[in-house]
């Protein structure tokens, strides 16, 4: 592979993204008629992924961590009965969709390089899937609903019970099917650590026009059955023994942080730390109540609650969280876990940043906004004038969360 050749290639054709990318989802469809069943009714956001996920690969063609990325997407690929056959059939269109976006960019030392590199792609997916099956994995697990309670109208607490044990660490997440949303997977954290009946939680924030999050919240009920895929996402507990560490979580952020404390009051529960708890109004800190039960058995934990003043904008939280992280000290000594929404983690690793956190030491992960394929610069002078903003990409193998 020659990574300068194919880099300076997909700079042509990221700049006709929206273009290639309906180019190659007809071809694909056109060519191989029984494969528009396999994906979701609403095709946007997989538009956005499956270029984010191109411009991860470009962006880190000599990483040595790509193999392990692409080992992990191929397994993650198996909830979607990707098979080899259907491999074949993207990487041909793929090839097509770039010939036909590139225009003369597109040499034959161009469409060679591409070739090799889906190809190793391809491979390097297929070896992840196949070590799954080899360790016995399921494509996904069957999980019944066992409870459904609600806090307001936009939230939702389910705890299923996984047919099959259910493997994970505290902090990591899994993807939710639906057959009420057929062939659509979102992502949500696993909010305890693993419990001796083998169940499980999810926390779920209902957002405007998410399908998903509408009927998990909404409509969901005892006795359904989800799918879960396999567990993924790298904000699991790295502190070493004493050391010093913060929480932050904004809304169902909570989830993921209860389960870190969860795991830390069995293992550790001397540790010495502070947690702030944020939310958008009183009324959403449906966490506290565990919190406190959390603080008893971590005396060492000084926890923080903050909401928005009495009628005040409800982004007024995250300002008065930035002032109290401003208030602390020592922020060089400590580990910061942080969950929430993607604005809210973005604009608060900001700020730790700012106070002198590492950023070795600020530990979440990457949330992707889920929304409608954005449009890029055409030229050198739109982009200096208006960089585009980063697509969306999960170095974890990860669908979007919605909740």
């Amino acid at each position: 592979m020659d990574p300068q050749l194919l880099r300076s290639t997909f700079a042509v054709v990221e700049r006709r993204a929206e273009h290639a990318l309906t180019f190659f989802y007809a071809h694909l469809f056109w060519n191989n008629p029984g494969v528009r069943e396999l994906f979701p009714e609403d095709m946007v956001p997989q538009r956005d992924r499956l270029f984010a996920a191109l411009t991860h690969v470009v962006a880190r063609l000599e990483d040595p961590g790509l193999a392990g990325y692409l080992g992990r997407l191929g397994r993650d690929h198996r909830k979607f009965l990707a098979s080899p056959a259907l491999y074949a059939a993207v990487g041909q269109s793929l090839l097509a969709a770039f010939a036909h976006a590139a225009g003369p960019a597109w040499t034959t030392e161009a469409e060679k390089a591409w070739s090799e590199a889906y190809g190793r792609v391809a491979d390097l997916m297929l070896a992840g899937a196949e070590e799954a099956v080899g360790a016995g994995e399921p494509a996904w697990w069957d999980a019944d609903v066992v409870r459904h309670e609600r806090y307001g109208p936009d939230l939702a607490v389910l705890t299923l019970r996984p047919r099959q044990p259910l493997p994970y660490l505290p902090g990591q997440y899994v993807g939710v099917s639906s057959l009420r949303v057929p062939r659509v997977w979102r992502t949500y954290s696993l909010a305890d650590a693993p419990r001796a009946d083998g169940t499980v939680e999810l926390h779920v924030s209902r957002i405007e026009g998410g399908a998903m999050s509408t009927a998990l919240v909404e409509e969901t009920g005892p006795g359904e059955v989800l799918r879960l895929s396999a567990p993924g996402g790298g904000l699991t507990a790295r502190t070493a023994p004493g050391g010093l560490r913060t929480y932050i979580c904004g809304g169902t952020g909570w989830a993921p942080v209860r389960a870190l404390l969860a795991e830390a009051a069995e293992a550790e529960p001397g540790l010495e730390g502070r947690l702030f708890v944020v939310a958008r109004a009183r009324e959403y800190l449906y966490g506290r109540e565990e919190a406190e039960r959390l603080r008893e058995r971590l005396p060492g934990l000084n926890v923080t609650y903050i909401t928005a003043a009495p009628r005040q904008r409800r982004d007024r939280a995250t300002e008065r969280l930035l002032q109290a992280l401003r208030a602390c000290v020592h922020w060089s000594a400590h580990d910061v876990y942080l969950a929430g929404p993607p604005a809210f983690v973005a604009e608060v690793r900001e700020a730790l940043a700012e106070l002198g956190t590492e950023e070795a030491r600020i530990h979440h992960d990457t949330l992707p906004s889920v929304g409608r394929f954005r449009t890029r610069p055409n030229t050198a002078a739109e982009r200096l004038l208006g960089p585009p903003a980063p697509l969306w990409h999960d170095p974890e193998a990860r669908a979007p969360r919605e909740g």
